[in-house]
């Protein structure tokens, strides 16, 4: 939709079985009410669109949605042989399960799901979708931890894949992740029209490649030997944290097959609370300690790397901060009170605190 981009120009402009430790940290990581697993009825309950549960803090939405998620990926992760496969290795799926069942917020399957409810579409296609989603992201955490990237130890309070297991391991599980979330898309199983399928192994091909998170990545890392000015550091993390946000945000619209209209409207949603997440991921790196974070925080400024957030400030980034979540809610404006829920997303992500 014309004139979408132009709302970021202040900015520069948007390119466009888990093991027992697990299980037992899992609750609380997920910020489930006194630590404790929510059940299947509290789960339905609780995951409806905001609008008719507007009592309901948006943590525990969140949480709902991440126990749809998760309860879906340890079946589909369970380590059984598949058709046309030859046999699962034991350790690899162990690495993979660690990677992928270790908690987390699951941001992304969240915005998948509730960008499907703006249009009455939910149910278990936009699930599987979210959990495809949330494959590929599971794999990009496992490559960005090895020691070629950015070297992490520590991962929502657990050791790293590769610390756990061993760095060819990793890199193995990260692979696989990558190729099972297409392979969910392309299941049977995942009730949708062709088409549709189509249009979201390529929007998410696209998110995840060369010229989006894969890319962003190396932007990254060339970021630590050539200093970026302020509008490279906008395009690396437009990239690298923001296009499989942005994915997340428009494949509601692909699922349901809504107009390009509203496909467009929601990708610069997910632009806005991708550079969001991104920039209040900075602060915390700058502000926030390892246990809190549950992984090593300052390494950035440690290895001399440019974000926003150390060029302009805790305070500007801040102000930036409360700009995008007002831009990303009157791009949510045509869908009312249906958008409650995603408009609580984008502050829930400008003020988190891990």
């Amino acid at each position: 939709m014309p004139g979408f981009a132009s709302r970021f120009d202040w900015l520069g402009g948007i390119p466009g079985a888990p093991s027992s430790d697990i299980k037992a940290n899992r609750g609380t990581r997920n910020g489930w009410p006194g630590g404790s697993p929510l059940t299947a009825p509290t789960i339905a309950a609780i995951a409806r669109p905001m609008k008719t549960n507007s009592e309901i803090p948006f943590e525990m939405v969140l949480a709902a949605r991440a126990a749809e998620v998760e309860a879906l990926m340890e079946r589909l992760l369970d380590g059984r042989t598949r058709a046309d496969e030859i046999v699962r290795p034991p350790r690899l799926m162990q690495a993979i399960r660690h990677g992928a069942l270790s908690g987390g917020k699951r941001l992304r399957p969240f915005l998948v799901m509730e960008s499907a409810a703006l249009f009455s579409e939910g149910g278990e296609a936009a699930l599987r979708v979210a959990a495809a989603l949330e494959c590929v992201h599971c794999y990009s955490l496992i490559h960005d931890d090895l020691p070629a990237m950015d070297d992490d130890d520590l991962r929502r309070g657990l050791p790293t894949v590769h610390k756990a297991f061993d760095e060819a391991t990793a890199i193995l599980a990260g692979d696989s992740l990558l190729t099972e979330a297409f392979a969910i898309l392309a299941d049977p199983e995942t009730e949708l029209a062709a088409e549709r399928k189509v249009a979201l192994v390529a929007a998410l091909a696209a998110a995840a490649g060369a010229g989006g998170m894969a890319g962003g990545q190396a932007l990254d890392l060339e970021a630590e030997r050539n200093t970026p000015d302020e509008q490279g550091i906008v395009t690396l993390q437009a990239m690298k944290t923001g296009a499989l946000i942005r994915f997340a945000a428009e494949a509601g619209a692909i699922i349901a097959g809504a107009s390009a209209e509203d496909r467009e409207r929601l990708s610069s949603f997910g632009s806005a609370i991708g550079l969001a997440f991104q920039l209040a991921d900075d602060l915390l790196d700058l502000t926030s300690d390892a246990e809190t974070m549950g992984k090593a925080t300052g390494k950035d400024a440690g290895r001399g790397k440019a974000t926003l957030a150390a060029l302009h400030g805790v305070d500007r980034t801040r102000k930036q901060l409360d700009g995008l979540v007002a831009q990303a809610n009157d791009l949510l404006e045509p869908y009312g009170e249906a958008g409650n829920t995603l408009r609580a997303a984008a502050r829930f992500v400008a003020e988190r605190r891990n």
